[in-house]
């Protein structure tokens, strides 16, 4: 290789990687303003109901992007392979995490949804790749660093801080299967199919659950929501398909900072003292098992 195309090279990695940081940061931005809605929106109408409207909204809002970007002709491939899955894991996961979130301070939900690093890494070690003792001893503190913000033996522990922590695993099935679906696939429609997914699920949930008649304000709410949402699955997408994933990844972590702000301002909530310890062993636990994942990448792609 010359060395005008190793230049060329390594600025296009470059190039990737800043896309993908700004890509995560917003996308978690915008997913916790989402969150922020149709919380709000959750008090006064049933969760399926305002999850489904919500879906539609965003579905129509997506399948508007595939149109102008010329994807719609391979709207078939959302219900194929790993797209399919990644969908309806991502549906399952969604649910969940909106049931706990509508019961859970927003910073505490957050918090635990962000420690999807350490699941990736123990369900990597199910399927065989070789985890190291200090990677243990890192899931080992951020373990510890969920019990902190779950605090299970306090008067104010919520059954549905476990509900949030089964979503977080179902996240981290999906952020694994993510990289198993073929590069051609355009982002939008793994976007469509997220949506798609989410939409079908509330839908027969709210049969279940049943309707209520819902004014012009929560209609808002939710249309906003849905825009939010729609761009926030879509830069997401982005973020994890280009760059170093190690590199891009530990910028969900400000989905924390984003969060502790709005439900502040919202509702006036802040983790107390051992929940701000917790996110704090949290985050360094992630951030180093992100790392030292790829430095193990690094090292056996290397030559002998």
């Amino acid at each position: 290789m010359s060395r005008n195309a190793a230049a060329d090279a390594h600025g296009s990695h470059l190039h990737a990687n800043r896309v993908g940081i700004l890509a995560m940061i917003a996308s978690m931005g915008l997913f916790i303003v989402n969150d922020a809605l149709v919380k709000y929106a959750s008090q006064t109408m049933p969760a399926a109901q305002l999850i489904f409207i919500r879906g539609v909204m965003a579905t129509l809002l997506v399948l508007a992007a595939a149109q102008a970007m010329g994807a719609m002709p391979r709207i078939r491939e959302i219900a194929r392979g790993w797209v399919a899955v990644r969908g309806l894991v991502d549906a399952l996961g969604s649910l969940l995490f909106l049931v706990s979130l509508f019961h859970l301070p927003l910073a505490n939900a957050t918090a635990i949804n962000m420690a999807s690093p350490l699941f990736i890494v123990v369900l990597a070690a199910f399927l065989g790749e070789r985890v190291g003792p200090t990677r243990w001893i890192a899931i080992g503190v951020g373990f510890a660093g969920i019990l902190l913000i779950i605090q299970p033996h306090t008067e104010g522990f919520n059954v549905y801080a476990l509900v949030c922590l089964v979503a977080t695993v179902l996240i981290a099935v999906r952020d694994l299967v993510t990289r198993r679906v073929p590069a051609g696939v355009p982002s939008i429609l793994i976007t469509v199919s997220n949506t798609v997914a989410v939409t079908v699920l509330a839908g027969g949930l709210s049969v279940i659950e049943g309707w209520r008649a819902f004014d012009a304000f929560e209609m808002g709410l939710l249309t906003v929501a849905a825009a939010f949402l729609a761009a926030a699955y879509y830069l997401i997408v982005i973020g994890t398909r280009r760059g170093d994933l190690s590199l891009i990844v530990p910028f969900r972590y400000t989905a924390v900072l984003f969060a502790t702000i709005v439900g502040f301002v919202v509702w006036g909530d802040t983790p107390n003292a051992l929940a701000w310890c917790g996110i704090g062993l949290l985050i360094g636990s992630g951030i180093y098992l992100l790392r030292a994942s790829r430095r193990a990448r690094v090292s056996s792609a290397a030559p002998d």
